[in-house]
């Protein structure tokens, strides 16, 4: 099984005794025990095997193909499966004999290193309630001396805080297994700043959420408020798109760009909806009409406020991110507000042509002579610039010039919103955003790095429309965020973590039921570390036992903190260490 990991081999789990199959995680966001295990080692998961339905029995008739559909749907559907209590233990009882050095088998094996710790999914059918059972190997030197046993008990759902057991009780079992040492405690709590959202009794689920971890020494009482002495970290996921997000309508304007510049690289465009009753070219037309009839002094007095453009556009960038982008920047220049029109009301290949078509053809006419930005990269922001000598060439808009020319004018347009609004908002220099507004690469590129800098936004708008957080932290989540895009993909499902003083966001939390509650009680045996964790979740930790939820409030624990009091699942991790004599 290791030997297939590590050639990359192994896709599928390895079976063994027909009902049992085993495969193995090596990141822990992917691990089944994340819930409680956070170390990032691999392990092996061992689980009772699914049902597989005889294919050649299921050819006889059209009944029993029927009976075949069912069946694969209903083993798709039906996610691990749990072994026995006593099973999980034979296993973890093979394991260990597989690591004894004194056992013959062993001491004539040329290979010595440890497997992968080794977890079982249990179904929880004895008193205790056993969820999980595992075994770690424990080397000293390059021999293998001991495995210590972890046992993972899970009962709920849980109504009553009064039943839960007290500090002291769990310290005295805790040395009950452990004699002879002295214990210490660490708490950790995590809470949902920022996660589903309850509208009428529904969820609205999102892939967005601002988490906040705890951790401190020296717990007093079970479900403690984290003191402000501890260490807080900010855990921030942001998807582009949610409903809830302060710049939900710049993301839209950025799906418009990307539709473009996929049918560009396609041939192939999946026009949107359109945003207004007017057709294009009317609206296109009506913005002609409307420069023609502007006084040259509004723009003499735009173009002398260029030296200060930066700071002026950034604060109208700010106000219009937190009015979700509506009303639009006060300084849109000709391109940009062509972009604006046509975003919302063009529904074909043809429109795009005909308007632009419109625009050039007065400006080679010379009835208008727009204003445009100073250093616009777009095609037809240079032929306006040509425009202004007299040298404007003749252009057509066949073929794919037309999407390619609305594309780079969106481009420009939303390169200029993130620029002012980080730069102006101090949160970074346009040293450090250069590598995501650079023009001399490809349209393909430079679409991606636009996405990679718009998850930043996302991510820093957040934070700072719904936890209002000072300068110093957004400057730094911004920091971080723009150093992890240099380097990686884009990942829309990565977790940004922020370090942050809990006076800062304690208004958040000190009010709320926290979604995990856990505390440690350790103590050393040598320099091994031995613990008992006892852990509060809101959802049940395990995903392979069916809890009894028939008395809950409401379907969906995701409500719990719109109840006075949390509905929680209650988790013991304890272990023991057995040596090899």
């Amino acid at each position: 099984l290791c030997d297939q990991e590590d050639k990359g081999l192994l896709k599928d789990p390895m079976l063994y005794e027909d009902d049992i199959q085993v495969h193995i995680v090596n990141e822990v966001n992917r691990s089944p025990l994340q819930a409680f295990w956070k170390k990032n080692v691999p392990i092996f998961i061992a689980e009772r095997a699914s049902l597989k339905v005889d294919e050649d029995q299921m050819e006889d008739s059209s009944i029993n193909e029927s009976n075949n559909l069912t069946s694969s749907k209903l083993e798709e559907n039906m996610g691990p499966l749990p072994l026995s209590v006593m099973k999980a233990r034979q296993l973890v009882s093979w394991y260990t004999l597989a690591h004894n050095p004194h056992m013959a088998q062993v001491i004539n094996c040329s290979v010595s290193t440890a497997f992968p710790l080794l977890w079982v999914r249990c179904d929880g059918s004895d008193p205790e309630g056993t969820v999980w059972l595992g075994a770690e190997p424990v080397n000293t030197g390059k021999e293998i001396t001991s495995i210590v046993f972890h046992i993972v008990t899970c009962t709920g759902p849980i109504f009553d805080k009064n039943s839960f057991t007290s500090i002291e009780k769990l310290k005295i079992a805790h040395k009950d297994r452990h004699p002879n040492s002295a214990v210490i405690t660490k708490g950790y709590a995590q809470y949902d700043l920022f996660g589903a959202t309850v509208l009428e009794n529904t969820i609205m689920e999102s892939q967005s959420n601002i988490m906040v971890d705890f951790t401190w020494n020296n717990v007093d009482k079970i479900l403690e408020i984290p003191p402000l002495t501890s260490v807080a970290t900010l855990n921030i996921k942001a998807e582009p798109g949610d409903l809830r997000s302060p710049v939900i309508q710049i993301h839209k304007e950025l799906e418009f760009l990307l539709v473009l510049a996929q049918g560009l690289k396609t041939g192939e465009t999946e026009w949107p909806e359109v945003l207004e009753e007017k057709s294009a070219v009317t609206v296109v037309q009506e913005l002609i009409e409307d420069l023609k009839n502007q006084l040259n002094v509004s723009q003499q007095q735009l173009k002398s406020k260029e030296t200060e453009k930066l700071k002026s556009d950034a604060a109208a960038v700010e106000s219009t991110i937190h009015a979700s982008f509506a009303p639009e920047r006060g300084d849109l220049d000709f391109a940009e507000l062509l972009w604006t029109g046509m975003r919302k009301t063009v529904s074909s290949y043809q429109d795009v042509v005909d308007c632009l078509a419109l625009v050039i053809q007065h400006l080679k006419c010379k009835d208008i002579q727009p204003w445009i930005h100073q250093g616009s990269n777009s095609s037809l922001g240079k032929l306006i610039q040509q425009s202004y000598q007299g040298t404007m060439p003749t252009v057509s808009v066949n073929g794919i010039t037309a999407i390619r020319m609305l594309l780079e004018i969106g481009l420009d347009k939303l390169q200029r919103d993130y620029i002012n609004y980080f730069i102006g908002q101090e949160l970074t220099t346009l040293n450090y955003l250069d590598y995501f507004v650079s023009c001399t690469i490809s349209l393909e590129e430079q679409m991606f790095r636009l996405q990679k800098l718009h998850h930043v936004l996302e991510l820093v708008m957040s934070c700072s429309a719904f936890l209002n957080l000072n300068h110093e932290n957004l400057f730094t989540l911004t920091q971080s965020c723009l150093r992890y895009y240099k380097d990686n993909p884009l990942d829309e499902q990565h977790v940004f973590q922020l370090p942050i003083r809990p006076t800062t966001i304690n208004a958040f939390y000190e009010n709320e039921h926290p979604i995990m509650w856990r505390m440690e009680i350790i103590s050393y045996h040598g320099q091994r570390e031995l613990k008992t964790v006892w852990q509060l979740n809101t959802r049940p930790p395990v995903d392979h036992v069916t809890f009894n939820t028939a008395d809950l409030p409401v379907d969906d624990t995701a409500l719990n903190n719109d109840y006075e009091e949390a509905i929680y699942y209650n988790t013991v991790i304890s272990c023991s260490q057995a040596h090899f004599m």
